[in-house]
């Protein structure tokens, strides 16, 4: 009993406790922040566009090319989605200054704002990866200002900060918890476990009293009875993981290539900008901004598609990337798989096509980062339907071993590549920081 209490009234500890605490709480306000400001700058976007139709071809090539001009002049290290900054940000050991580079409160403002400018110039942005690069950097300075002595626990932060950014901005802290394990961490210590869970709740309970919504599509209730409809899972799993496959492979094909020639990176984005423009003109302006709105649509099939929007809205995705700004994949991957879902229905109406749309979102998700866990457990929490969660399951599990023919390397993992001079080539310490 003596030693209970001793342990239960240690001030480190619950140092500790609270940090995690406070930032998951922060995070949860960040994120909710983000989601609001988002939602008013596309529907700003949206209505200069249809006032003065000149706009959105003026928007994407030279807002584009600003906002890369500020990520690389006062952002350096926020371009992109950011989980790759955060993954190899948990591979420096701890005592390596290298790790500002790619975690800071400086990285966290510019995460937060810039996607916002780049949904303003009519870019293809996710929230996704964003959330979880200011989750992670939030999170490792306050780490920073409490002076949290050992790796494990400067790690335990970093993967607390992402999944629970990642929780935050979909309102799914189960997929959060997935995300923790598939992307950011394979092995954690019992300690660390806990608060990282902890930090998950606190800050998916943030946002979502702020922003009063858990479920961002359909709630109705889907079902796959036993029987020929079955076909459609093998099917849309197939076909939705060949497809996120390739997009991944677009993107990673197309970085290293990118890299390989070392273009200036302003006209870079100015030329993506161009290309974005382009594609929202021929999409009739569907594929500018996150993708939710074209997603619902596709979802709630409240108008014709085009069956060559969910390629438009892919390779307006491509260009963002490809452009340098912040921005992920996440939302504009759904949009992508709703699209290619609601083409399969159509032309092979195997089964009801909500249910062959849901299908082939979850395949093209999981194909895309070959996380199954992830990608099905988003799904399911953001549509609530549980009804059809082993057909979904099975279909990611399917697109994630048919992307792997494609791809033998994750879309993440092999894009932590760029940020790979900030790891040390040899270090002689061990797990906690001391030198053998």
């Amino acid at each position: 009993m003596l030693e209970f209490n001793k342990v239960f009234l240690s001030a480190n500890p619950w140092k500790h406790r609270l940090v995690f605490w406070l930032g998951a709480i922060i995070i949860g306000v960040s994120i909710a922040l983000m989601t609001l400001l988002s939602e008013w700058v596309v529907t700003i976007f949206r209505t200069i566009s249809e006032d003065y139709r000149w706009f959105k071809f003026f928007a994407p090539p030279f807002g584009i090319a600003f906002t890369a001009w500020l990520t690389f002049r006062f952002f350096p290290g926020s371009q992109g989605s950011g989980i790759p900054q955060v993954k190899t940000a948990l591979e420096i050991p701890y005592t390596l200054s290298e790790r500002t580079k790619l975690v800071s409160l400086r990285i966290a403002i510019g995460k937060t704002f810039l996607p916002i400018l780049g949904l303003l110039s009519g870019a293809s942005v996710g929230f996704g990866g964003p959330a979880t690069h200011v989750g992670a950097s939030i999170m490792a300075s306050l780490g920073k200002v409490a002076n949290f002595p050992t790796l494990y626990m400067s790690k335990g932060l970093l993967l607390a900060g992402s999944a629970a950014g990642f929780a935050a901005m979909f309102s799914a802290p189960l997929a959060g918890i997935m995300f923790a394990i598939e992307e950011m961490g394979r092995a954690l210590e019992e300690r660390i476990s806990t608060l990282v869970l902890t930090a998950i709740i606190f800050s998916g309970m943030t946002a979502y009293s702020i922003l009063h919504y858990s479920i961002y599509f359909t709630d109705n209730p889907l079902d796959l009875p036993w029987g020929d409809e079955w076909l459609a899972i093998p099917f849309c799993g197939i076909v939705g993981g060949l497809l996120g496959g390739l997009f991944s492979w677009i993107i990673v094909s197309g970085h290293h290539f990118m890299r390989r020639l070392k273009l200036p990176y302003i006209p870079v984005a100015f030329i993506c900008g161009c290309i974005i423009a382009l594609i929202g003109f021929v999409s009739e302006g569907q594929t500018f901004g996150t993708g939710y709105q074209m997603a619902k649509n596709i979802m709630y099939g409240s108008a014709p598609m085009d069956p060559l929007l969910p390629v438009y809205k892919m390779l307006a995705t491509c260009a963002t990337f490809f452009s340098g700004i912040p921005g992920g994949l996440f939302v504009p991957s759904i949009a992508t798989g709703a699209g290619f879902g609601a083409n399969l229905a159509n032309w092979f109406p195997i089964a009801p096509a909500s249910v062959m749309i849901m299908l082939t979102i979850t395949a093209y998700f999981s194909g895309m980062l070959q996380s199954p866990l992830t990608s099905f457990t988003l799904i399911l929490e953001i549509t609530h339907n549980h009804d059809i969660s082993i057909p979904i399951m099975a279909a990611a599990f399917i697109a994630s071993g048919v992307s792997k023919l494609m791809n033998p390397q994750p879309l993440y993992r092999a894009l932590c590549d760029a940020f790979q001079q900030y790891l040390p080539e040899q270090t002689d310490e061990d797990d906690d920081g001391r030198t053998q």
